[in-house]
């Protein structure tokens, strides 16, 4: 690993016990990814490490469609969905995923997320869109309902996955872990405003 991926791996370190210390992942689920300046690689965690518990060391090498090429145990199943993302989006060069709890909540609906707070319209051009993927990871089959989203909303900074979790993206890894706060602080009050809605307060 040279001083330059070094460096990246250090940042995803970050991100990822934020995200674990917030609260937006806990156990050994989610996962985080880094593109690799000037190449079709990242770096990406491994299988089953928690993301609290991660270190520099520990993340793995792979090329776009998720095959290993340095590190040592076997890359998030998630690693296709991450490499797709790095192919089609040139401006993301990081993505965490993560299972937080209220963003798990709405996305059951199959329903958009509205942007329900200034903070969020401010930070995104539509709404946060949910796919229904039948499955715990997102497969090669399920690619083109990815790509047909970001036709759609080329320029969003995060969707949901149905009853999985928050994909979301950035610049580097903690303005992607950022996104992904941001997200579930939007899914928890479009949940508290449905109560509010409904107990007509």
């Amino acid at each position: 690993m040279t001083e330059e991926v070094y460096k990246i791996a250090e940042n995803l370190v970050i991100a990822s016990k934020r995200a674990y210390n917030r609260g937006i992942q806990t156990g050994s689920g989610g996962n985080v990814s880094a593109r690799i300046p000037g190449t079709e690689t990242m770096l990406v965690k491994a299988s089953g490490g928690s993301l609290g518990d991660c270190t520099p060391e520990g993340f793995l090498i792979t090329d776009f469609d998720g095959n290993l090429i340095e590190g040592q145990g076997k890359p998030t199943r998630e690693a296709l969905l991450h490499g797709y993302i790095y192919r089609l989006r040139s401006d993301i060069h990081a993505v965490v995923h993560v299972h937080s709890p209220y963003a798990i909540g709405w996305s059951s609906s199959k329903k958009d997320l509205p942007l329900v707070t200034w903070h969020a319209r401010l930070k995104n051009p539509a709404d946060y869109p949910t796919l229904d993927v039948h499955g715990a990871m997102v497969r090669p089959e399920d690619i083109p309902m990815v790509e047909e989203m970001f036709r759609k909303t080329p320029d969003i900074s995060a969707f949901l996955l149905a009853d999985h979790g928050v994909v979301a993206m950035g610049k580097d890894p903690l303005s992607a872990e950022h996104v992904a706060e941001l997200v579930e602080e939007t899914a928890q009050v479009a949940i508290l405003n449905k109560l509010v809605e409904r107990l007509g307060l």
